[in-house]
């Protein structure tokens, strides 16, 4: 099949399109453990997976026609995936700054890596920790610091009562618990 039909492109520029944004001049706050978890990936996909895909490619490089030939086409486009995400994990870990949580321990105001739980208008009690962006996830609760409920906590204290402006309402919310991981022992 000739590539004219194909939807993929040559053209690799469009990493730049998938990097979660940075409010201007801002930086890329990481916990540690994000910090170790990018690290990791970034480790297991230059050791691990791209050395078994080139060997696959190789491989069935190796078989003749590459025209029609499954393995290679697939291993091509695997191989073109991993280098992605390979340069946006270098990219992340470059202006990556990383903010130790555990620094605020025992503190009652709201900072980068605070798990807070708040109640809303409605009485529904939710907690939420305010991790990187490059770490969030939303099923285990954890937020990106550059997002609308985060920015709200950020500075407050526990007691205060907020306004999280949403795009079709504004609530209150009221700060009933901060914590902080507690520092580990060397």
């Amino acid at each position: 099949m000739s590539k004219a039909f194909t939807k993929e492109s040559d053209n690799d520029d469009d990493d730049e399109l998938q990097l979660p944004p940075l409010p201007a001049g801002g930086k890329n706050y990481i916990t540690p453990h994000g910090f170790a978890t990018l690290r990791a990936e970034l480790k297991e996909l230059v050791e691990v997976e791209r050395p078994k895909i080139v060997d696959a490619v190789h491989w069935a490089a190796s078989n003749g026609d590459r025209s029609e030939n499954g393995d290679y086409l697939y291993g091509k486009k695997r191989l073109r995936e991993i280098d992605r995400r390979i340069r946006f994990l270098i990219k992340r870990l470059e202006i990556a700054v990383v903010a130790d949580p555990a620094l605020h321990h025992g503190h009652t105001q709201i900072f980068f890596g605070a798990t807070v739980t708040y109640v809303d208008d409605a009485g529904v009690e939710r907690s939420v920790k305010i991790v990187g962006i490059d770490e969030a996830n939303s099923a285990a609760g954890e937020v990106s610091w550059i997002s609308p409920i985060a920015r709200t906590l950020l500075k407050a204290f526990e007691g205060d009562v907020l306004k999280l402006v949403m795009p079709d309402r504004v609530d209150e919310i009221e700060v009933l618990r901060v914590s902080y991981p507690a520092p580990v022992a060397n």
